[in-house]
């Protein structure tokens, strides 16, 4: 079986909105042994809708579409699948309840235009809607289209994702007969053709049934390891043995072989460790703090956060001497030095990390540029602070989270070796 979606919506073509809900689709369907060969965006005009439902369905065993199942009028989707099947409307009593019950439950009347929702195409498998009010719909399509399936559903995400877990995979888990694994190798301080070179023999000799995928991002490159087959057993094995050679040949620069994020598994080193962490940040402003923190049981580890974006905060809170930053300059590795021994004494935690930049546009100068980062770690345990200058690329937002990239990295590194 191959799946393709279809996501419907202006605001997806205008770059109002991020689509999302493609990305959840697909991971639902891999887990069943269901891969995704398309994903398309599309307008919500009738007949556009129609040609690429059909294009869809002479090439893909299910169609999952998300959007225009709404009570508005730029709601288009069944419409769209009326003209493609030429099917007619029912009335879903399912549907038609739950609506009821959620109006009650509300004390609100049930409308014309809500009762509509309830309305589904005619020959379909309704998907409750245990979020909101539009029924979703797993439609046969006829021998036109050799039976393949449409499948309709709201573009809410909570929506969608609820019928996805409830009603949509079990109903095609039924009728997969492949196996699919995919296992990412989460990857810093390498970039894509380096990690490329040095594991091109295993590439070179991939199982039949597996795919190596290169997703660089702005630290390094992650790789996502793909095996499809009939077998479950022979599956993982396959799948595990080019995760297990690449590991051995790159492994010093690999962070994770799962979907976890680096600051969980810094958060995980800390915990092993038995380490706190305190951050004191100028050029980022609370985001490496705030990374960190992002991970639930974070207050095990992570003690304390400054925010010293002026040099009197500098000053006044850490202790940064003024005669150190009229030397060298707020940007400098001594002061980044200086920041994080303040941090260390201040937090009492084992290691404190600090962050002074320049993120841009403006504050540059030819000796010290736009993306100019300087980070310094100290190590309460070790009795040692370390510090370096690195030098990055783009516009404000960009450089702020790559600074925080290059924090957390820092952190990491000194965990590694604890």
């Amino acid at each position: 079986m191959r799946a393709e979606i279809v996501s419907i919506g202006d605001e997806l073509l205008k770059g109002q909105r991020v689509n999302t809900n493609a990305a959840f689709i697909a991971g639902a369907l891999a887990g069943i042994g269901v891969p995704v060969g398309r994903i398309v965006a599309c307008s919500d005009v009738e007949h556009e809708m129609v040609s690429v439902f059909t294009e869809s369905l002479d090439r893909a065993d299910i169609v999952l579409v998300t959007g225009g199942l709404g009570p508005t009028r730029d709601d288009r989707t069944r419409k769209a699948t009326q003209q493609l099947l030429h099917r007619g409307l029912e009335l879903s009593e399912e549907a038609y309840e739950n609506l009821a019950a959620r109006m009650k439950n509300r004390s609100l009347e049930l409308s014309d235009a809500l009762r509509d929702q309830a309305m589904v195409i005619e020959g379909s498998h309704v998907i409750p809607n245990t979020k909101g009010t539009a029924a979703g719909m797993i439609i046969r399509c006829g021998e036109r289209f050799d039976n393949r399936y449409l499948v309709l559903m709201p573009g809410v995400p909570s929506e969608m994702q609820a019928m996805m877990k409830l009603t949509v995979i079990p109903y095609f888990a039924l009728l997969s007969n492949s196996v699919i694994r995919h296992t990412p190798i989460k990857t810093l301080g390498i970039g894509e053709s380096t990690l490329a070179e040095m594991i091109v023999d295993i590439e070179d000799q991939l199982p039949e049934g597996t795919s190596l995928a290169y997703l660089p991002h702005t630290a390094g490159v992650n790789l996502m390891i793909s095996t499809i087959g009939r077998n479950q057993e022979n599956v993982d094995r396959d799948n595990r043995s080019i995760v297990d050679a690449i590991v051995q040949k790159a492994g010093k620069f690999v962070y994770a072989t799962s979907e976890v994020t680096l600051e969980e598994t810094i958060g995980q080193m800390l915990i092993e460790a038995g380490m706190t962490v305190a951050v004191a940040e100028s050029c980022t402003g609370g985001l490496v703090a705030s990374r960190l923190t992002d991970v639930s049981g974070s207050s095990l580890y992570f003690l304390q956060g400054f925010v010293v974006y002026s040099n009197q905060a500098k000053q006044r809170t850490l202790g940064v001497q003024e005669e150190l930053i009229e030397s060298f300059g707020a940007v400098s590795e001594e002061v980044a030095r200086a920041m994080a021994t303040g941090c260390l004494e201040k937090s009492g935690a084992d290691l404190a990390l600090a962050t002074t930049g320049i993120a841009g546009p403006l504050g540059g100068s030819p000796e010290k540029p736009v993306g100019m980062l300087c980070l310094a770690i100290a190590n309460k345990i070790s009795k040692t602070v370390l510090s370096k200058t690195l030098f990055m690329q783009g516009d404000r937002e960009r450089n702020k989270f790559r600074f925080s990239e290059a924090a957390l990295i820092e952190i990491w590194e000194c965990l590694r070796v604890v």
